[in-house]
């Protein structure tokens, strides 16, 4: 009976971890350039006396659903959107260098140019530095250019480039902080080709629907995963009074 009650037990708490992962999606559905994290189960034997008779399903991480958001056009001059494949290149808060496709820039009061999140923007030697300047401007290369404070409009200073990588995807991995790194640990190499595209923000490319339908699934199957540990305590209340009576 105790086989029975840990198969339960077993397959409870593997719900329990996917769903975790689904309602994470969730909670990143308006998050800028964000990637859905998939989750798959498996059977697995369980080993031990005798031989593994039974098995229970083993939740894990497959992988990261790599596929475009929807873009969205806002008009802000420092909202940036990858146009097809690439990265923006990052410094993550251990200092090395991340990859992500949110591009909701600004620059703080120190002229350091960020994302959404916070993260320290790099370009072509380290995380980009904005002097005081009247305009800033993004071109679809990455190249940054500004006008000088009390300059006149012709005046254009070019100050760096945006850091734009498109590693194959196969290389990449996410990491708990949500910012994408290779699997080698290295940094990427610089793609001239990759292009951006100013005024833009991409958004989540979670399925609100089917993330909802999944989180229904998920708690139906966490109540089938109870209600076996429930009758395995039925059954083994049943076994005790049949002893008893002999």
């Amino acid at each position: 009976m105790d086989r029975m009650l840990y198969v339960g037990m077993s397959g409870a708490k593997e719900v329990m971890l996917s769903q975790g992962m689904n309602n994470n999606n969730i909670a990143n559905v308006s998050t800028t350039g964000f990637r859905e994290d998939m989750a798959q189960q498996r059977s697995m034997s369980v080993f031990g006396p005798g031989h593994p008779s039974r098995a229970y399903a083993m939740s894990e991480k497959a992988g990261v659903n790599f596929s475009p958001g929807v873009l969205e056009s806002t008009g802000r001059d420092l909202d940036m959107a990858i146009k097809h494949d690439g990265w923006f290149a990052v410094q993550a808060e251990d200092g090395s260098e991340a990859y992500t496709r949110d591009g909701n820039f600004r620059v703080t009061p120190q002229g350091i140019l960020i994302n959404g999140t916070g993260m320290p923007v790099m370009g072509n030697a380290g995380p980009i530095s904005i002097p005081p300047s009247e305009t800033l401007t993004i071109g679809v290369d990455g190249t940054i250019s500004v006008r000088p404070l009390g300059q006149s409009a012709a005046t254009l200073a070019v100050v760096d480039r945006v850091r734009l990588v498109n590693p194959p995807l196969e290389e990449m991995e996410k990491g708990r902080d949500g910012l994408f790194h290779l699997k080698s640990g290295e940094e990427a190499v610089a793609d001239a080709t990759v292009r951006i595209i100013p005024g833009s923000l991409e958004r989540s490319n979670v399925s609100v629907v089917e993330a909802m339908v999944k989180m229904i699934t998920l708690n139906r199957n966490f109540d089938m995963q109870v209600k076996i540990m429930s009758t395995a305590e039925e059954v083994d209340r049943s076994t005790d009074a049949l002893m008893r009576m002999t």
